[in-house]
């Protein structure tokens, strides 16, 4: 009996191919700014020359999902000579965890030619709660699509400038760096350089917002400040920091009344034992909880099992909040700034929490096109929109292509999964190119399948990733935190991390995602069909393929797939700011205001105060006295309306009684917004839910304002 037929009866497992791909020479009629796409009837375009591993098959009765098993070991153009069998032991993936990795016979990326065998149409997985191993199937096509369209380089494939330009992209920091990068982030350099401390607005800043930290949060920023104290003293062989105890030391007793009351120590509510899963609490900060959940599960081994009951997606929901949910855009620019410097500590924490170390790199500037659609920065795209029409946030090419999709009807079948043909796709990427901005493109000629590969090359070719280079790792590590609700506060806060020109283009993609899983009975495109195909594209930006192993690349598969199920599923929750982050803006506030009136010149600006403003101020005092409130609207010919304060008063309520007194507004409800200004908060656009007599009593000194929606 053969070697080959030996092996057959006895059964094997594929458990990594090792490619020394040759990849040849193309041509065609698109830039090197317009990689090919794959076209599934033309000829592969590399040349394999490479080997699978093995791993003996304890399970010979039943066969792959697909078919038996088959027992080739060597592809096209490969030695002769038989592979020798690996230590099961030392084998890439076990079988524990089959879905992570392709399964033998069904992924292009083992097997070119298996593409020609259709997928029986009954054993596509329509569930929402895992992610089975035909739906991962589909991920590892999406990869070798990737990789034969030269969308990102294979592992040793890469090479030339547009490889030297990746490298110099993403650069690990030496010793010391990264904490010092992050405590900057933080708007805390002054502790560690001593060029500040001299600052005394600095300094007064740092001790603002350092009294604002919870529990948690307080210990993220130590544990930097150590590690990087310890790092200058071996650097610079002395220390003229100050020193961690002093930085945290006890508050005094007399400036405990100034901060907002919440419940307990640091303004934490202390969470119900009661409380639902199913609830997300948004008043205490996610480190505590998660610190809370660490301390009464020490002894429970997580695992990150696929079928796991913790793998399904649970109804989640906001506790309501009588002040009213807090939305990106909602507050001002200075504002936002302090929320930015909470969310990273806050972000920080709750990975420390659980243990794990995102390990960001270091963003570096690289070289990049200064015009076009393909290849070109975020920033870069919308500066060259913004000439054509001011305050656009997601570039046109991918407002364009997401509309022409919709408009061709979103009950495709294979939508997003199916790539268009790759002459067509290379054609119409130059076209693109050379006449989209002058209004000459064809686009009734643009096939659905071929916009969708179009829109998909257009994430893959950003020249940097989406997510941004600093907080890649962190999306990554998002799904080692051990319980569901932790992976959606995690996410939270690093879309809040995102510059607003990422942020903005990701929820616009979440959204159509949506819109195409609502068609899901038409185009069979589920939550998870379009999580798998998309994972990919969104994570492997150029070059990614060759900084990372294979065996990394099968473990961060189910891993990806499973950050965008969340991104999607829960967008409309992910876009908020926590009110706990909201609390600590206020209370910064406050403090700041408190320092202001106690450390300058008091008497020159109550002066101002009283020259000023006695008038305006004297009708509120009496009417907020009474239990009323005056709300301004000076864009209107109605100036200003007294309001009564009751139980039940909604600021949409608020909105509906303006409109209805002052006819002359052409304005739509849905345009304007009750501005909550002045007092703890600089600027915030009321939620219509919100109940304005307990935002008084939180905020009794702001002013309250009608104007149109700033977004």
């Amino acid at each position: 009996m053969s070697w080959q037929q030996q092996h057959q009866s006895r059964g094997v497992v594929l458990t990594g191919y090792h490619s020394n791909t040759e990849l040849l020479p193309q041509t065609g009629l698109c830039a090197s700014s317009c990689p090919p796409v794959p076209d599934h009837e033309s000829a592969v375009v590399s040349r394999r020359t490479g080997h699978y591993t093995l791993q003996q098959n304890q399970n010979t009765q039943h066969g792959d999902r697909h078919g038996p098993s088959t027992t080739t070991c060597t592809t096209k153009n490969s030695s002769t000579d038989p592979p020798s069998l690996p230590n099961p032991s030392s084998a890439s993936f076990p079988r524990s965890q089959p879905s992570s990795s392709p399964k033998t016979g069904s992924s292009p990326r083992h097997s070119p030619n298996s593409r020609s065998r259709p997928q029986p149409a009954c054993k596509r997985c329509n569930s929402q709660d895992s992610l089975d191993e035909l739906e991962m199937d589909d991920y590892w096509k999406e990869v070798e699509n990737i990789t034969r369209s030269g969308g990102g380089a294979g592992r040793g494939e890469g090479g030339g400038e547009a490889e030297v330009q990746e490298e110099e992209q993403q650069k690990i920091p030496e010793e010391g760096e990264q904490e010092e990068a992050w405590l900057t982030e933080a708007g805390l350099a002054r502790l560690f350089d001593d060029s500040l401390a001299a600052d005394q607005d600095q300094e007064e800043d740092s001790a603002v917002f350092l009294s604002t930290l919870t529990r948690t949060q307080a210990a993220a920023v130590e544990r930097r400040v150590t590690t990087l104290q310890q790092t200058l003293l071996r650097r610079r062989n002395r220390q003229h920091l100050p020193d961690v105890r002093d930085i945290f030391r006890p508050p005094e007793k007399d400036a405990e009344p100034h901060k907002l009351k919440q419940g307990s120590e640091n303004g934490e509510k202390v969470a119900s034992p009661a409380e639902m899963e199913t609830e997300l609490n948004v008043e205490v900060a996610f480190s505590e909880q998660a610190l809370s959940y660490r301390d009464n599960h020490q002894s429970l081994k997580v695992t990150a099992s696929l079928n796991s009951p913790d793998d399904k997606l649970p109804n989640f929901k906001l506790l309501p909040d009588k002040t009213g949910q807090t939305k990106i855009g909602d507050l001002s620019p200075l504002d936002m700034k302090k929320v930015r410097r909470l969310v990273l500590v806050e972000m920080t924490a709750l990975f420390d929490t659980a243990g794990i170390d995102t390990k960001a790199h270091k963003a570096v500037k690289v070289k990049t096109k200064e015009s076009g659609l393909f290849g070109v920065p975020i920033p870069t795209l919308l500066d060259q929109d913004q000439r054509r029409a001011p305050g656009t946030k997601v570039p046109f090419i991918l407002q364009r292509l997401i509309s022409h999709i919709e408009q061709e009807g979103l009950d495709t079948e294979g939508l997003l999964r199916i790539p268009g043909a790759a002459t067509r796709v290379k054609s119409l990427c130059q076209e693109l190119e050379s006449s989209f901005y002058d209004g000459m493109f064809s686009w009734e000629h643009l096939k659905q399948h071929d916009a969708a590969s179009l829109l998909k090359l257009f994430i893959r070719e950003l020249p940097h990733p989406l997510l941004t280079v600093e907080y890649f790792n962190a999306f990554i590590a998002v799904d080692k935190l051990p319980t569901k609700k932790q992976q959606l506060q995690a996410l939270n806060l690093l879309v809040l991390l995102l510059p607003e020109a990422n942020r903005d283009t990701l929820k616009a993609l979440m959204e159509f995602f949506q819109r195409v899983i609502d068609h899901q009975a038409n185009n069979k495109m589920t939550l998870n069909n379009v999580s798998v195909v998309m994972a990919p594209n969104i994570f492997m930006f150029k070059g990614f393929r060759s900084k990372v192993t294979e065996q990394q690349e099968f473990s961060m598969a189910t891993s990806t797939a499973n950050i965008v199920r969340l991104l999607i599923r829960y967008q409309n929750l992910l876009w908020t700011i926590p009110k706990f982050i909201v609390t600590q803006v206020r209370q910064h506030n406050m403090e700041s205001q408190r320092k202001q009136n106690k450390e300058r010149a008091v008497r020159k600006l109550l002066k101002k105060i009283t020259t000023d403003k006695l008038s305006d101020k004297a009708v509120p005092e009496q009417e907020n006295s009474q239990g009323f409130i005056r709300v301004q609207a000076p864009q209107f010919s109605k100036i200003s309306m007294a309001v009564q304060l009751t139980e039940t008063l909604l600021a949409a309520d608020v909105l509906t009684r303006f409109l209805s007194q002052d006819s002359s507004v052409a304005v739509k409800k849905e345009e304007l917004c009750l501005y909550e200004i002045g007092g703890n908060i600089k600027e915030r656009c009321l939620d219509g839910e919100t109940y304005m007599k307990d935002l008084f009593q939180l905020n009794p000194t702001a002013e309250w304002v009608i104007k149109p929606v700033q977004r």
